[in-house]
């Protein structure tokens, strides 16, 4: 009696500590990375925006969150409904919400790994048997074997080998879910770019029509001046030479025009026969007055390249606990009841009862060294994702620095580009009258032509190129894509449990 209380501790204990350790996980538990120490993007501290004598103020607002709808800003419109075509249209968008599905069915895949699996087993076989083979002095017998029912498996996933399955999984849906969120950015800021780039060229096609409607003037002048006898045919060849030659910037900018609006017929999702874009124009944006910027440490938080390249390294780091725990020991536990008889008459009988239960372990003990080698891989991955992570931080941060700097510069050329096409529009008036007069040359007035529709083309990019930089401002920041229905969230509770990090 006290034999069988011994072997009866003795068999609690062990699956005591069967039990403790199917709570250990295998590998390294994966914890987000530190929020960086900068509280600026330059070395030259915060950033500010001089004011532009005669044109629009722009102002940054630090630690300011951005608008879901940021480009509502620009209080356009058309260009409200193109984005709202764009979201609902585009392919690369409907894309990346179809793999982020797949990537979330991945990872209910790989939670079934967690729970016990319940299969049903039939079969029917027909079997010889030598009574000889049993010293028995009886003829073979021929006979046929039936059988039917479920069968029970479930693996006691003693080192987490499944658990950090999961992990892998949830963290590449996670990486998945920002991928549909860099692409709705990528999306956003593609269309609002290329509607800018039409406003742009529409603005310069519009001057070089003006442009080109005075070089006809002019050469009309010519014409009432040689009349008068006061120019030559070399001053009339010199002024159709000079309209021919304005005349040839019309095809190229006409040419640039027509591939951005094929560009938004694409990222609407149709075809460029199907669509007719909105004539942008400068005149019809409003340019944002006040622009968020975000601090580094929210930065990190928000731009979905940051989160996905996070979301790389928690995966990676559970990778390393998939290939740590198959250096371990495995017990899987198995059960089946079935129906067997020797005729189907005698199925679903108590007779036919067969019923086993018992445990397998599986255990390495020589694999030619691939197991070490799989986690070695596996660490070397992790090292790359990690690195891979710091190099998005920091490329994130060239990029709002170079934005930040950029539109600095823009409201600095658009004030050069200001002053010189005053300048030169007043240069211009007093030699065509000097000219008129009979004081001047037409070479001197050819040459302040050239002057002023210089500046003057240079001042309407420089205009443009504060919208352009602007919408590039928001997306450097993130785009506000966590605003948007059926897009992630910063603070969203991601697929996994908890979020990533290494």
């Amino acid at each position: 009696m006290l034999m069988n209380y011994r072997v009866l501790a003795r068999q609690t204990g062990a699956w005591l500590a069967v039990l403790l350790l199917v709570g250990c996980n295998a590998g390294p538990d994966f914890t987000p990375p530190r929020d960086p120490v900068q509280t600026a993007y330059d070395s030259t501290g915060a950033p500010k925006l001089a004011p532009v004598a005669g044109e629009s103020a722009q102002s940054l607002a630090i630690g300011r969150k951005i608008s879901g709808d940021w480009w509502n800003l620009y209080h356009s419109p058309a260009l409200d409904r193109l984005l709202q075509d764009a979201i609902a249209g585009n392919k690369d968008l409907a894309a990346a919400r179809a793999h982020l599905a797949s990537a979330l069915e991945a990872a209910n895949a790989a939670r079934g790994g967690l729970y016990p699996r319940l299969d049903a087993a039939a079969s029917a076989t027909r079997e010889r048997i030598s009574y000889a083979a049993f010293g028995l002095k009886q003829p073979p017998a021929i006979f046929n074997v039936l059988s039917v029912g479920p069968t029970v498996s479930y693996s006691l996933d003693l080192f987490g080998k499944n658990r950090r399955l999961v992990e892998q999984q949830e963290a590449l849906a996670e990486r998945q879910r920002y991928q549909l969120d860099a692409a709705y950015l990528a999306l956003s800021g593609n269309a609002v770019s290329q509607a800018l780039t039409i406003a742009s060229l529409q603005a310069q096609l519009k001057a070089v029509n003006d442009i080109i409607a005075e070089d006809k003037d002019l050469l009309a002048l010519v014409g009432k001046q040689i009349a008068a006898g006061a120019a030559t045919d070399l001053d009339l060849e010199s002024a159709r030479s000079q309209l021919a030659a304005d005349r040839t910037q019309l095809p190229p900018l006409q040419q640039q025009a027509n591939a951005a609006r094929h560009a938004l017929a694409i990222l609407v999702g149709q075809a460029p026969s199907d669509f007719v874009a909105p004539d942008f124009t400068l005149d019809s944006l409003v340019l944002p007055k006040e622009l968020p910027v975000s601090l580094p440490s929210a930065l990190v938080h928000q731009r979905p390249d940051i989160l996905s390249a996070e979301s790389e390294l928690h995966a990676a780091s559970a990778a390393v606990g998939v290939a740590t725990s198959q250096l371990y020991p495995d017990i899987d536990l198995t059960a089946a009841i079935s129906q067997t008889a020797l005729t189907a008459g005698n199925l679903f009988t108590a007779g036919g009862n067969v019923w086993n239960f018992g445990a397998g372990l599986t255990a390495p003990l020589f694999h030619g060294g691939a197991l070490q080698a799989q986690k070695r891989e596996a660490e070397d991955e992790f090292m790359a994702s990690a690195a891979n992570y710091q190099q998005t931080v920091l490329q994130s941060f060239a990029q709002v620095a170079d934005v930040l700097d950029a539109l600095q510069s823009d409201a600095d050329l658009l004030g050069a580009q200001r002053e010189a096409l005053q300048s030169a529009q007043s240069s211009l008036g007093l030699t065509r009258k000097s000219y008129v007069a009979g004081d001047g040359t037409l070479l001197q007035v050819l040459d302040a032509e050239r002057l002023e529709r210089r500046a003057r083309l240079g001042y309407v990019r420089a205009q443009a190129q504060r919208y352009i930089d602007t919408a590039q401002l928001f997306l450097a920041m993130g785009g506000g894509w966590w605003d948007q229905p059926g897009l992630g969230s910063p603070d969203k509770e991601s697929a996994s449990a908890k979020p990533p990090a290494p």
